[in-house]
């Protein structure tokens, strides 16, 4: 009978020790899991701020072109330009990193906004600004999707 009782109590121990293992584990997975959400995220919205950052010196850049105004006024808002565009590397790259399933929409995102560079008239300017606004929903419609599956 104590043989009995030490085998149950041996093989209780195991087990609890096993269940414990094994909640350790799936706890530990699902903070990565959050972790990694999170980081995207972050990435996502940095990458929508910069974007739209972008678009706007972009406006403001080639509004002035077609314009014909000042040299130096053009010179000073392509200037601005560099920098935002110099912004949207980082949170392009993370996001890419943390959510590959969405790569194809960033790239689609970025593209567009660099795409405003060098239209021809105001009217083609706009219908670029459309197309990259667009495009920048679309990436936030996807990601959201991706990020809200369990």
């Amino acid at each position: 009978m104590e043989i009995a009782a030490a085998v149950v109590a041996v093989i209780g121990t195991v087990l609890g020790a096993g269940v414990v293992g094994v909640q350790q584990y799936c706890t530990a997975r699902s903070q990565r899991r959050e972790a990694l959400r999170d980081r995207a995220l972050k990435a996502l919205c940095e990458l929508s701020t910069a974007l739209a950052d972008h678009r706007r010196a972009m406006w403001v850049r080639e509004d002035l072109r077609l314009s014909g105004a000042a040299p130096a006024d053009v010179a000073a808002a392509r200037e601005a330009s560099h920098v935002t565009r110099s912004a949207v590397t980082a949170p392009q790259v993370a996001l890419m990193a943390l959510l590959p399933q969405v790569r194809a929409e960033v790239d689609a995102a970025v593209h567009a906004t660099y795409e405003m560079r060098g239209a021809s008239n105001a009217v083609v300017l706009a219908a670029r600004q459309e197309s990259a606004v667009d495009a920048a929903d679309c990436l936030a419609g996807t990601a959201a999707r991706v990020l809200s599956r369990p």
